[in-house]
């Protein structure tokens, strides 16, 4: 069964050799004591065996199986399904229990959860631990735990145990114990090699090979009992159930190391809450401003475009310039992509009612015009095409005037004098919150009526049109442009496209938007590095852990798994405390500041998540790695 040929281990570079030309068979259903002083050699010739180590030089055969031409994962396999492992100091799993510490190496050999847990309490009775199976491992004695780690030895079947002091740290009644178990599990066919000190150990034996300064000094058989051993391995389940399973374990095996690390993981994670909650506050900051700056210019008027004499705002020769006609109006009035031309005048003036002055600005205003900047009417009525066409003296006033003139009475119907003009209230507007007028006096006049009997001015100085639905604004600017360029006989005029400003007003915010969640996706990736070094230190601390479930049988990807796994929940809780902070401060900022809210969006909130998610796989993947890449006989002996 088992055959060395020249086995060599050395260290430091052949400074230091450990074993020298072992020659060895052990056959099929034997029980051999391996038996030597500290140092001699006799563990590190058992590493070899359970192909938790390899030699140096020579040949190791399995079933005439060289296993030099394994690799890691075919060593693993070996682990698994052909040995079973008997520590000195048990070598239990101390966050599981009794019959989860047994069941272990059925997940890596694909045995089903059901199946696994009824065999594990299968051996533990067989051991006489069945009323220990829910006890934690520092709950038992010294010798519970050993046949416990027996039990774990044979979950997988454990054709052949390997045994490293198993006695060393049990008392001399505990210690007899375990040896008849052994000799019992003999008996069933197993091929059993104890390591020991102790030559009344090694007496329980039916062969001892002595062991001195790496040499095989002595080979002796006392009787040549062998007995054929009967596999009785749990049938293994298919291939999803199995992927299934063990991530299911390394999930768990995730949770229990964060639990168990409760201060460190939440530091760990301050930085990825900070970062996730930074860039939801900042997008729907950026989506809060940008609804307010673009409701601000929809105020000023929504569609539509403002004529001006003079190249443009600040121009000193502006008031040179030949100003805007009726005609004008008129003419631009009639394209087919005009819904309406109103003519803009304005002026200022003392406003009086009863024994009541106060100074206030007239806004000219037509038919539908007042909505279109902002004002809704919300008492009264609106201008309609007579009072145009007839020169009324109508006026509709703002909340500001109605507070100041008629706080304790309806000003529809009344009369109300501008620059000792009487004019009859129709209606009361509102200018949309946050619109530009602030908190001046303002009251609206139709054009016509401004133009005749106020200003007596008709020569305009801006024109408000309104484009019809669907038209495209740039190519409605450009068609007009040409127009007036011909009609005025220069390009002595400019415009203002509400869409134009809209367009830069959000582009100016996005840009912003990008620019601020750069910085707090560089606060994310601070918190990487913080997840990185926390789970490089935890593959440090667990170094043991990792060489225990290596020597029954998990893979490198188990353990990478199991890691990263580890890294992406870290993350992925500090992303969800993350979110969940920014809801909590979007909902305080809405409730104390009236300006503008706050606007979350889904979009962001998973784009976050997912970066905290991937930022878990990156950052964790090289603590992984390393866990993954331990040689099992390395992270076995650290401490």
């Amino acid at each position: 069964m088992i055959k060395l040929i020249n086995i060599t281990k050395s260290f430091q570079n052949g400074k230091t050799i450990v074993l020298q030309d072992i020659n060895l068979q052990i056959q099929k259903g034997e029980f051999v004591a391996i038996i030597g002083q500290s140092g001699s050699g006799k563990s590190t010739l058992m590493n070899i065996l359970g192909c938790l180590d390899t030699p140096s030089s020579g040949k190791y055969l399995l079933d005439n199986k060289d296993i030099s031409k394994f690799d890691l994962d075919g060593l693993s396999n070996l682990r698994l399904k052909k040995f079973g492992f008997i520590f000195q100091r048990y070598n239990l799993l101390n966050s599981n229990d009794a019959k989860t510490n047994v069941a272990l190496p059925g997940i890596y050999a694909g045995i089903g959860k059901k199946s696994r847990f009824d065999r594990a309490k299968k051996l533990l009775n067989m051991l006489g631990m069945l009323d220990k199976a829910d006890s934690m491992p520092n709950q038992l004695s010294g010798g519970q735990q050993q046949r416990v780690s027996i039990a774990r030895a044979l979950m997988n079947g454990g054709e052949i145990l390997l045994c490293d002091e198993p006695t060393g740290a049990l008392d001399s009644k505990s210690g007899l114990n375990v040896m008849e178990i052994l000799k019992e599990l003999h008996k069933l066919g197993r091929t059993i090699i104890v390591v020991t000190h102790d030559p009344n150990i090694a007496s329980w034996a039916n062969r001892t090979i002595e062991i001195k300064d790496g040499k095989i000094i002595s080979d002796t058989t006392k009787n040549d009992e062998i007995y054929a051993f009967k596999d009785d391995k749990t049938t293994l389940e298919n291939g999803f159930s199995n992927i299934k399973d063990r991530l299911s374990e390394a999930f768990s095996m995730s949770l229990e190391a964060i639990k168990a690390h409760k201060l460190r993981s939440f530091l760990t994670m301050l930085g990825i809450i900070i970062g996730i909650t930074s860039v939801i506050c900042v997008v729907a900051l950026a989506k809060g401003s940008q609804e307010k700056i673009l409701s601000d210019i929809n105020s000023m008027g929504t569609n539509t475009i403002n004529l001006f004499p003079g190249k443009g705002f600040g121009d000193p020769n502006a008031a040179k310039n030949k100003n805007f006609t009726l005609e004008d109006a008129v003419m631009l009035s009639k394209l087919d992509f005009i819904e309406y031309a109103t003519p803009i005048a304005q002026t200022s003036g003392l406003l009086m009612y009863k024994n009541q002055s106060a100074n206030s600005n007239l806004r000219s205003g037509s038919e539908n015009s007042l909505k279109t900047t902002g004002v809704k009417i919300v008492q009264g009525r609106d201008f309609v095409k007579s009072d145009i066409d007839n020169y009324a003296s109508v006026v509709i006033i703002d909340l500001n005037v109605k507070q100041t003139f008629f706080a304790n009475e309806n000003p529809v119907g009344k009369v109300i004098l501008f620059d000792k003009k009487p004019f009859t209230i129709i209606g009361v507007g509102k200018r949309d919150e946050g619109a530009f007028g602030g908190e001046n006096l303002t009251i609206y006049v139709p054009y016509s009526t401004t133009i005749s009997k106020i200003t007596g001015d008709y020569n305009l100085r801006s024109i408000l049109l309104k484009l019809k639905d669907g038209v495209n604004s740039q190519l409605a600017e450009s068609t007009i442009s040409q127009i007036l360029r011909v009609r005025r006989g220069g390009d002595d005029f400019h415009m203002r496209n509400s869409d134009s400003i809209m367009q830069t007003a959000k582009s100016a915010t996005d840009t912003m938007s990008l620019l601020i969640s750069g910085i707090a996706l560089i606060s994310l990736m601070v918190g990487g590095i913080g997840v990185m070094n926390i789970m490089l230190v935890s593959v440090i601390e667990r170094t043991k852990e990792i060489g225990i479930r290596m020597a029954i049988g998990a893979k490198g990807s188990d353990i990478m798994i199991q890691f990263l796994i580890e890294s992406v929940l870290l993350c992925a809780f500090g992303g969800l405390i993350g979110v969940s902070l920014a809801y909590g401060i979007g909902f305080i900022f809405n409730l104390i500041v009236s300006k503008f809210n706050m606007i979350f969006s889904l979009g962001s909130v998973f784009i976050a998540f997912g970066i905290s998610t991937l930022i878990g796989i990156i950052f964790g993947y090289m603590p992984a790695k390393n866990a993954s890449k331990l040689n099992p006989i390395d992270a076995l002996l650290r401490e």
